[in-house]
């Protein structure tokens, strides 16, 4: 019981806030350990703008993958099954759904476009994104699988996960 104790405070930042020692600490241990079923779920506690204030945190480099495009250009990203446990973590009760799925004319690239939905004590609200894969791409998955999981990690990005690694250039 103590240990469930101790998740849930570290859940609610009740150890130092930010992220010194705080959510990331334990999202670090649920992305690599197995977390037991003593841990309960939140559900709708939290008003959306402090939901938002911990999904706009920057993410520990060691969530962050890097894989090469085929010019050799380094891409970080994090993979979609992070994405999935920071929002259970911080948005216990958010959902996700793929809007539309569409081959290019050519038959060469398909494209998903994927919502997610927040729900706040006060609000809810939803982000939509694309995203597109080669269908001659066979490095890892299926293109849909690939294009859906690029369309929601950017999703996620529009609330603010994640989005430092699309400004890394820019500094």
């Amino acid at each position: 019981m103590a240990s469930a104790l101790n998740k849930l405070k570290w859940l609610s930042g009740g150890r130092g806030g930010a992220y010194g020692s705080g959510w990331w600490s334990y999202a670090t241990a649920a992305v690599g350990e197995k977390v037991g079923e003593e841990v309960p779920s939140s559900g709708i506690c939290r008003p959306l703008s402090e939901i938002l204030k911990e999904l706009n945190k920057k993410v520990p480099d060691s969530l962050v993958k890097t894989r090469h495009e085929k010019d050799g250009f380094p891409v970080r990203y994090i993979p979609w099954h992070v994405v999935n446990r920071i929002l259970n973590l911080h948005a216990p009760e958010w959902s996700g759904e793929v809007r539309n799925i569409t081959y290019s004319s050519d038959a060469k690239s398909v494209s998903v476009v994927y919502r997610v939905t927040l729900y706040g004590t006060d609000a809810e609200i939803f982000r939509e994104s694309t995203g597109t894969a080669s269908v001659d791409d066979t490095s890892y998955g299926d293109p849909v699988q690939k294009a859906e999981a690029m369309a929601f990690r950017r999703a996620c990005a529009r609330f603010g996960l994640g989005l430092h690694l699309y400004h890394e250039d820019a500094s």
